[in-house]
């Protein structure tokens, strides 16, 4: 059986608040814009997700969000996870690995550095930094999300927002 696991950046997001504590920083403008770009990119490209995995930062879920509304996931499934938060490639296997069989094609939202490096360690990707509303997705010849580890997937595709800008 195959699984698929789409790894997605944060928007961009902003600064203009110094007060704001970095978990509480919302997406500026560009943010906003891209985050539906993406999603409307993967509607087109029918990149579906069975689960949602979101860090609760406000840039991380606002993005989950918008994406999620664009390719028509119910919002309202996204499955928030505290230990998403600047969580390390290591720990966001971890999280995977604990992600239910039923599910077969996931995404998770989060930030950098954990997921440059993630997408480097999956696959042959070669990525010194996944911009931000990046969209990197892999595929894995495996049964049981236990068994995601490093070099177990093949890149399907990586997207970044200007990639799809003119």
């Amino acid at each position: 059986m195959k699984k698929s696991i789409t790894l997605i950046r944060h928007a961009k997001s902003a600064w203009n608040q110094p007060n704001l504590s970095d978990f509480d920083r919302p997406l500026n403008k560009r943010g906003k814009s891209d985050s539906p770009l993406m999603g409307e990119i993967l509607k087109k490209r029918n990149i579906k997700f069975d689960l949602v995995l979101s860090s609760p930062a406000e840039r991380a879920i606002t993005t989950a969000r918008a994406i999620c509304h664009a390719t028509g996931y119910t919002e309202g499934r996204i499955e928030q996870n505290r230990d998403l938060y600047l969580a390390s490639a290591a720990e966001i296997i971890e999280i995977v690995h604990s992600v239910d069989e039923s599910f077969n094609r996931i995404a998770v939202i989060g930030h950098n550095p954990g997921l440059t490096v993630l997408g480097n360690v999956l696959s042959d990707l070669r990525i010194d930094n996944m911009p931000t509303c990046s969209i990197a997705i892999f595929e894995a010849d495996i049964d049981s999300w236990k068994s995601l580890k490093p070099a177990s997937c093949r890149t399907i595709d990586f997207l970044f927002p200007k990639r799809f800008k003119t």
